[in-house]
């Protein structure tokens, strides 16, 4: 089955030129042009992935990546922004963006980093044919058990809902138990690319993680912040 990439842009130009390189790339490609167009879209075409543009008439990119993290839609999300604003983009991140980018962009780089995160989602392999399999490979600390094959986390025996950039970060703390993990390590190995030092970006997916492991996100137990230097996960 093809991969289904989902554009959300109001400005036509982008639609098409993004539609042309993700077709050309070996993409599916659907795509809406307002906020509520995407969410009807997407609710009932269940794409891979979504680029979808900040600044939409109506119901805006924000609104949009609130609504589907409220329906527990984990469905990986590209924002682009035109702003320079850090407010938009971390305020995007906050609430369930996977990844931006920030116009004007190279069609080129967009494709690559829609590969990336398929890639490191396993989206593209696990759309070819099933496999059933015992759960194996669990990976776990504390009262936090991680299942990557089957993308799934049980917190104190709970099963919660994480999005893909939160639970590869999760499975990449935990494969590093113990160790002290700068900012930009965790930006070159979990998000793969040169954000110039914009280490926000993973602050706000700490706090994320936080907030769904910890007990109390104001001492937490198992992700300790390591001033001036990073983070570390401790297993108690």
């Amino acid at each position: 089955m093809d991969t289904k990439i989902m554009v959300v842009d109001d400005e036509i130009s982008i639609v098409t030129l993004l539609e042309f390189n993700l077709e050309k790339a070996g993409f599916q490609v659907i795509t809406a042009n307002d906020g509520k167009e995407a969410v009807q879209i997407i609710e009932n075409e269940n794409p891979d992935l979504i680029v979808l543009d900040l600044m939409l008439p109506g119901m805006d990119g924000i609104e949009v990546c609130k609504h589907l993290r409220q329906k527990q839609i984990t469905t990986p999300i590209l924002m682009l922004t035109a702003k320079d604003d850090e407010f938009d983009k971390i305020l995007g991140l906050e609430l369930g963006a996977d990844d931006y980018m920030t116009k004007p962009f190279s069609p080129r780089e967009v494709v690559a980093r829609i590969k990336a995160i398929l890639r490191r989602v396993n989206i593209i392999s696990e759309k070819a044919e099933p496999v059933l399999e015992e759960k194996e490979g669990k990976l776990s600390f504390g009262d936090v058990e991680i299942y990557p094959n089957h993308f799934e986390v049980f917190v104190r025996g709970q099963l919660l809902e994480f999005t893909p950039k939160e639970f590869e970060l999760l499975t990449y703390l935990t494969k590093h138990k113990g160790q002290l993990l700068t900012r930009d390590q965790l930006l070159q190995s979990v998000w793969n690319y040169d954000y110039a030092g914009d280490t926000r970006i993973v602050d706000v997916h700490i706090s994320r993680l936080r907030e769904k492991i910890e007990e109390n996100t104001k001492k937490p137990v198992y992700i300790k912040t390591i001033r001036g230097l990073g983070y570390k996960l401790e297993a108690k």
